[in-house]
């Protein structure tokens, strides 16, 4: 077949998708944003899109749906133009339904099956929005303007013949009515690479060196904020670390925001809260550092003694998944998503997102007697190996769906 991935940020959620598809002798081709320099499995054809600047005072709670049209009417463009100029027609376009660029597709190939990414769909209750009460305040307005972000994640969904979630609760924030619709299948993790190790050494960006045994609490997630519990994270560690006073904390993330709101003008929420419990820590054994490269991340999770893992109701992190097939013992909140996965006591903690007591209560037994979390920790992996496992499990399940559109 002609299979045709479109994503912005391709390979996104398909690397390995795309190139076991590639393997099978299919035609697989990806359609990306001009700025996207991630490298790719499969040939890739560039749009380019430049943000429009849009009167957000004028068009309200049209902004959104707007920006999303305007970068599917690119997309379609440069597909008129595949047709045309190369005479490429695909059986299949596998799009991510967050962007709007599957929205005008139909009409350059109407014959081809359309599949799309259902990842998220917002709610003005019941997922992110007004979940945390420090960040949000009732608002019929704010949730009005919610319910208009979702506009194009309808008219994606319409358009596709199928689509993809990567966990249960995920589909289930979707619509009733577009629910037969969706078929859950993760991502995947790669069980071989995401593996328990002994005798690991980590030399942090600080130059402070880790080791399998040590006393090490760690925290990753792509950029410090609130959506994943930056916030909580950070008023749970000084009596953690008053209570464990050999213990070090490594966190992993940049100073950026992934999702919801900046932090206050001047200030990143990665200082904010860094400079709000300050006072109480030894900052001498905190170790901020930024991103690191994967190899680098498997590492931490497969030295780490307890792993904590917050988050928003909202997509759930691959980090999670992966240091729970490294073996790790990681302490979720007890949101949907989490709760999944993680069943407390079974293979893992789970503590209330809010309760920064518990947290600290939580994680200070944790690194007080690893041996005793050590059934929890096989679990963990057995988890992922009987449920996530990209190799043996969701990979197989990934091309069937594809292959049988």
């Amino acid at each position: 077949m002609n299979i045709l991935f479109v994503h912005q940020n391709f390979p996104g959620q398909f690397p390995h998708l795309s190139a076991a598809l590639k393997a099978r002798g299919h035609d697989v081709r990806a359609l990306t944003a001009e700025t996207n320099k991630r490298p790719s499995p499969v040939p890739v054809l560039k749009y380019r899109y430049k943000a429009p600047e849009l009167d957000a005072e004028s068009l309200r709670f049209g902004k959104t749906f707007t920006e999303m049209a305007l970068r599917g009417e690119v997309v379609a463009r440069a597909a008129s133009q595949m047709k045309e100029k190369a005479g490429f027609v695909p059986d299949v376009v596998f799009s991510h339904l967050g962007w709007g660029e599957g929205l005008f597709l139909r009409a350059i190939w109407p014959e081809a099956r359309y599949l799309t990414y259902a990842e998220f769909f917002y709610r003005s209750s019941g997922r992110d929005t007004n979940f945390d009460p420090e960040f949000s305040q009732p608002n019929p307005m704010k949730d009005a303007h919610v319910i208009a972000r979702t506009g194009h994640l309808l008219l994606a969904m319409e358009q596709a013949d199928k689509a993809l979630a990567p966990t249960e609760w995920q589909k289930s924030v979707f619509p009733d009515n577009l629910l037969d619709k969706i078929t859950v299948i993760h991502d995947g993790v790669d069980t071989d690479v995401a593996a328990p190790k002994d005798g690991e050494e980590l030399t942090l960006p600080d130059g402070h060196v880790i080791r399998g045994g040590d006393e090490v609490l760690t925290y990753s997630v792509r950029n410090l904020e609130p959506y994943r519990g930056y916030h909580v994270f950070m008023r749970a560690l000084p009596a953690v670390m008053a209570a464990r006073p050999n213990a070090h904390v490594v966190i992993v993330g940049g100073d950026g925001v992934s999702y919801g709101a900046h932090a206050p003008a001047g200030t990143t929420w990665k200082q904010r809260f860094l400079d709000e419990v300050a006072g109480d820590l030894d900052l001498s054994r905190v170790h901020f550092a930024g991103w690191l490269a994967h190899p680098d991340l498997l590492k931490l999770f497969r030295i780490s003694r307890a792993h904590a893992y917050l988050s928003y109701p909202f997509v759930l992190s691959w980090s999670m998944i992966e240091a729970l097939s490294c073996g790790a013992l990681v302490v979720g909140s007890a949101t949907p998503p989490v709760m999944e996965v993680i069943e407390d006591g079974k293979n893992g903690l789970l503590v209330d997102f809010f309760d920064v007591a518990g947290w600290s209560r939580t994680l200070t037994e944790a690194l007080a007697d690893p041996a005793k979390f050590e059934p929890l920790k096989a679990a963990a992996r057995q988890t992922v190996l009987d449920r996530y496992d990209l190799k043996r499990i969701c990979l197989p399940k990934l091309i069937d769906f594809v292959e049988q559109a």
